[in-house]
């Protein structure tokens, strides 16, 4: 196994991005579908060879019905009927009998692929029917560095996460470390991998146990959630822990692989250049209603009751979830609050969303690739 803080090689990243399969091909989704059917109990569909023999066998049955329709037609004629409406239909079946007897075809349906989302489920179309990164609008609002325009540009917040979930939005980094919707987790490594945030900022009027620098966009978000719990009666909310660099995390690391052990370690600590604490975006806090506690004793408090419904009004989600390790890869930290801004966090929480990998159509990462 390689170091344990060894960070992400171009190589891992080269056969992560492989491992990214595309939508399946016709010939996966029938040997699906073939393997399916034989689970249930189900006959195999029938064959190719055995198709075309089918639609060769109908065309021929089309072309001899023909045949006898065209040559009623020139009996009729050759009746001589005085009946008006019979002459008409004898003239008609005529002129269907002058030509080559023709076999009526039905087209095919259509074939196109449907991109899926996380849920198996079909997804929403980029606006306007095309792909999101075609649109000159969303490549505008994208490169200008903007992630509100950007999303705005792509028609809000769930045509955005769509399009991303669906493979449908190649344009959109995940593991760019400057952006609110960056997904670093054991599997995802931040690019760049010793990535330093700026400017960054204390959030105001929050009380603070140590550091508390973040990004200062999500400084001034924090102020905002902590003015509303405290208003509505929650109590106050402390910052135990925000920025944290590359270098910070190698020590944080190391201090508790050699506590607890490296398999322990990796349930409550990430390795560095997979911490969301090195992108400024993540924030733990803490209950201070009588003094600021511990991290370990935010869960169960109004203060975390509180956060768990609310923070997404101010772009906050609970990133590691109770129950969620198989996916996440981390214990269960109610106090572990991640910044996707209000946009976004909306559609999170609307969706029913628990995890940012679920959120984007990403697969789980319970372990490193190492």
């Amino acid at each position: 196994m390689a170091h344990p803080t060894q960070p992400e090689t171009r190589r891992s990243r080269r056969e992560r991005a492989l491992a990214s399969a595309p939508l399946p091909t016709r010939r996966e989704l029938r040997a699906r579908t073939q393997a399916r059917a034989a689970r249930s109990g189900r006959r195999h569909p029938p064959s190719v060879y055995l198709r075309r023999r089918l639609i060769v066998g109908g065309a021929a049955v089309l072309v001899v019905a023909g045949m006898v329709s065209g040559a009623t037609g020139i009996a009729s004629l050759v009746s001589g009927s005085d009946s008006a409406a019979d002459g008409s239909a004898a003239v008609a079946s005529g002129e269907a009998a002058t030509g080559m007897p023709r076999a009526t075809v039905l087209p095919a349906p259509a074939q196109t692929a449907v991109p899926l989302g996380a849920d198996g489920t079909e997804a929403e179309a980029a606006p306007g029917g095309g792909a999101l990164c075609d649109l000159p609008a969303f490549r505008e609002a994208l490169d200008s560095g903007s992630d509100a325009d950007a999303i705005a540009a792509a028609g809000g917040a769930e045509a955005f996460r769509s399009a991303v979930a669906s493979g449908g939005a190649p344009c959109i980094d995940l593991h760019a470390a400057d952006r609110t919707w960056v997904v670093v987790n054991k599997q995802n490594a931040l690019d760049p991998i010793d990535y330093w945030p700026e400017p960054q900022a204390r959030a105001e009027g929050v009380e603070r146990t140590s550091g508390g620098h973040m990004r200062a966009d999500v400084a001034a978000a924090l102020s905002q959630l902590v003015s509303a719990a405290r208003d509505e009666g929650a109590g106050e909310i402390g910052v135990n822990s925000g920025f944290r660099s590359y270098d910070l995390q190698v020590a944080t690391y190391r201090d508790y692989v050699g506590q607890l052990g490296q398999a322990n370690a990796d349930l409550t600590s990430a390795r560095p250049g997979h911490s969301e604490h090195q992108t400024g975006l993540a924030v733990d806090v803490v209950a201070c209603d009588d003094g600021c506690g511990t991290i370990e004793g935010f869960g169960g408090t109004p203060q975390s009751d509180w956060v768990a419904a609310n923070a997404h009004r101010f772009g906050f989600i609970v990133r590691y979830g109770d129950g969620d390790t198989a996916t996440t890869g981390y214990e269960y930290e109610p106090w572990h609050l991640r910044y996707i801004g209000p946009e976004l966090a909306g559609a999170y929480a609307s969706g029913g969303y628990r995890t940012l990998e679920d959120f984007f159509g990403m697969p789980p990462a319970p372990d490193y690739a190492d």
